[in-house]
């Protein structure tokens, strides 16, 4: 009468195990990395992923727009290919004169050679972004909110007509 198991048999039953805890790892792993992409839609919560533990995240893009790359608390943290042109403008809200058109940053790369900014975009650990809309294929991505996930209008003037309704019934 046979009470225990063979050695081969634990064997073969340990490499099953290991087999579908790998295949099981490897499958959540890529699930996870998968969650959030950079558009413009979820530019903020990509970022925060990215730069977890980071004090302040940004996103550059040089030249043409085509290649950008996130920092970190001022280190390099990933390079992503652009989903966009530099067709792309920023614009920050004045109750007094509506949408501005910002300036981009000055950037100086690792050899301190000033470069030319086509879009940037930084977000604080804590969730606060830069204030600002960004116009894309018309269609404006409104960032002012600080607790609010990104609005998306159909133009710019279409997202100050609602920043200037919310001040009048603010007022």
């Amino acid at each position: 009468m046979r009470r225990a198991f063979s050695l081969i048999e634990l064997m073969i039953v340990i490499m099953i195990i290991g087999v579908v805890y790998t295949l099981a790892i490897t499958k959540l792993k890529s699930v996870g990395d998968a969650q959030i992409t950079p558009n413009f839609l979820h530019l903020k919560e990509y970022l925060l992923e990215i730069g977890k533990g980071a004090k302040e995240v940004t996103f550059i893009c040089l030249d043409d727009c085509s290649s950008c790359t996130i920092y970190g608390d001022g280190e390099r943290l990933k390079e992503v290919e652009s989903w966009f042109d530099d067709s792309v403008r920023r614009y920050y809200y004045d109750v007094l004169a509506g949408a501005m058109l910002v300036k981009e940053r000055v950037f100086f790369n690792e050899e301190g050679v000033q470069e030319s900014v086509c879009f940037s975009f930084s977000v604080a650990r804590s969730g606060i972004s830069d204030q600002v809309i960004v116009l894309y294929k018309d269609r404006a991505y409104d960032y002012t909110s600080y607790f609010d996930t990104t609005k998306v209008y159909n133009s710019l003037s279409e997202s100050i007509d609602e920043k200037q309704n919310l001040m009048q019934e603010v007022q």
